[in-house]
């Protein structure tokens, strides 16, 4: 070991730069500025499976399935930055730039946009591989599990991490993740009201299920210790893993040979698409669900066949859309502006080149049903804004006049009082 720490210090040494071992991977979505904040999100809800001989370099994954809910997180980033550069009070001489990847629910693609977000697009890196990071904050990631993961990578360089939607009462112990933010409240707070919920209506006797994650069993875990203190009793408590059909069929088996009529469904959004589409091919009907904020208002959710499954569900939801003048942004002006492909210079075949890789979210440019109903996009506004407000206070900007623009900063500063402008910004919103 020490052998290779002085072989590679005397290589630097020698002049020969870092490099990384694979392309960079490049944002679906992009503007450059004086300052850039990431985001990863997940645009697309899987990928197509790859076979893997291992005598060749595997190719690219490709992303399926697109996500109009986290498509609509995209647009709200690229808004709320919009917005940001349009102030004459908040950074008024400071541009605001994004990368925005698409990690397609795909922990290897998180991992690469994470490492992009640090590293940038540079092949090899400065002699001691000691560069500043790419970006200032990273805004994300929609799941707690895939969360946790990009907090645990960026973490060791203190770049912060804001999540809209991450609410594992794990990422609040400050200890293990020290650069983590969020503009939602842990579950701690929702799993308790939900045992608080069930004892409301008089129900002491219910079934349980949770998604195999992080989310899933920290929420269950504490729904559990909650129920067991307001005096109701749980059949069963079963874990929910999208990834394996075997356990998908054993637990809607346990549904429909439990006693219990009123079920605890604390599953995350993507979980319980495929647990809705297994209770309507099993006709496991007639059941009282309770929900949480991950699905219990996603319209996309009720259909005619899923009707029998979720009529009369009950739980507790994200507030509704508050930002104004967004419906008409994310119908005209952001296709006209952010969206890089559709008013490309060239001709046809140029232009249907450079649409490619966005060929399946065009479908959308004139779809708004939805808008009125987006929950978490508040979160998120609020999140660029808070690294917004901490960046101008690092910059030391004065209203209506200057920053200094020039100024070299870190993610990890703190002010005089201990705490990063960052934090003291979101306490201020109380999340």
């Amino acid at each position: 070991m020490l052998f290779l720490v002085l072989f590679v210090s005397l290589r630097l040494a020698k002049g020969e730069n870092c490099h990384i071992l694979d392309n960079p991977e490049y944002p679906l979505l992009s503007k450059d500025g004086d300052v850039i904040i990431g985001a990863i999100f997940s645009i697309h809800r899987g990928t197509q499976l790859q076979s893997m001989a291992y005598t060749e370099k595997p190719q690219p994954l490709i992303c399926t399935s697109s996500d109009l809910g986290e498509f609509r997180f995209a647009q709200t980033m690229i808004f709320t930055v919009d917005e940001i550069n349009r102030s004459n009070s908040l950074l008024p001489n400071i541009s605001i730039g994004y990368k925005i990847y698409d990690n397609c629910l795909s922990s290897l693609l998180s991992m690469k946009a994470a490492m992009a977000l640090m590293n940038g697009m540079d092949i090899t890196g400065d002699y001691a591989c000691s560069g500043q990071a790419v970006v200032q904050a990273i805004i994300g990631e929609s799941e707690s599990t895939s969360t946790i993961a990009l907090t645990k990578t960026t973490g060791p360089f203190m770049i912060p991490v804001i999540s809209h939607a991450a609410t594992c009462e794990c990422l609040s112990n400050k200890k293990e993740y020290p650069s983590f933010f969020r503009t939602i409240a842990s579950d701690f707070y929702q799993s308790r009201a939900l045992a608080y919920l069930v004892k409301h209506f008089g129900w002491s006797w219910v079934g349980a299920l949770y998604s195999d994650n992080d989310y899933g069993n920290s929420g269950m875990a504490i729904f559990l210790n909650a129920a067991k203190e307001e005096g109701i009793c749980v059949e069963y408590s079963e874990k929910f893993d999208r990834s394996d059909p075997a356990k998908i069929i054993k637990v809607s088996d346990i549904i429909k040979t439990g006693t219990a009529r009123v079920i605890i469904v604390f599953l995350a959004y993507f979980d319980m698409h495929i647990l809705i589409e297994q209770l309507i091919r099993r006709n496991v009907t007639g059941y009282q669900m309770i929900g949480v904020e991950a699905w219990i208002s996603a319209v996309d959710l009720v259909t005619p066949a899923s009707y029998n499954i979720l009529a009369g569900a009950i739980g507790f939801d994200v507030g509704k859309l508050k930002i104004a003048n967004f419906a008409d942004y994310a119908v005209n002006e952001f296709w006209q502006t952010a969206f890089p492909c559709l008013h490309s210079k060239g001709n046809i075949s140029e232009t249907e080149n450079n649409c490619r890789k966005y060929e399946d979210l065009i479908p959308f440019k004139n779809y708004s049903e939805d808008i009125s109903e987006l929950r978490y996009a508040n979160n998120l506004y609020n999140a660029v804004y808070a690294v917004a407000h901490s960046l101008h206070s690092l910059l030391r900007c004065t209203e209506n006049q200057s920053c200094e623009k020039y100024k070299t900063i870190q993610p990890w500063q703190e002010n005089r009082c201990g705490l990063t402008a960052l934090e003291q910004q979101l306490q201020s919103l109380k999340c």
